[in-house]
């Protein structure tokens, strides 16, 4: 299946806000528990969860073929990974705070992400209605 130029764009746009999802997810974190908004916070917070997206997307068409199950894939495994990976690199301890974190996760990135791909779509459509 080759990829036109349209798709291309499209899968850019999608690509580029589902990580402006993660990263908000991150700054909405980070001002709840009352810290500082700063790139380091951010990259530390939000990073590992996009490395993860971004090794599993290719492999589960979630740009080359945007269905919602396609989406849906890709967050279950990059947000429970990620957040996974994040403890990991922190050195953090897996108890009930891991828990609760990941429960966070799942839920505040799943509300935005769908929030982002419904209005992704109507702006979509709404474009090739008037080509």
């Amino acid at each position: 299946m080759s990829i036109t130029v349209k798709t291309r764009k499209t899968a850019r746009l999608l690509a580029w806000g589902d990580a402006v999802c993660i990263a908000l997810f991150a700054i909405i974190g980070l001002q709840s528990h009352g810290e500082p908004v700063s790139l380091s916070g951010i990259v530390r917070n939000a990073l590992p969860i996009l490395l993860v997206w971004w090794l599993v997307a290719p492999f589960l068409r979630t740009y080359t073929r945007p269905t919602w199950q396609n989406l849906l894939y890709t967050w279950a495994i990059a947000v429970s990974t990620g957040v996974w990976l994040r403890f990991m690199v922190l050195q953090k301890s897996f108890d009930t705070g891991y828990l609760v974190f990941w429960t966070v996760a799942l839920g505040a990135t799943l509300v935005l992400l769908l929030a982002w791909r419904a209005l992704a779509i109507l702006l979509l459509r709404r474009q090739q209605a008037r080509a």
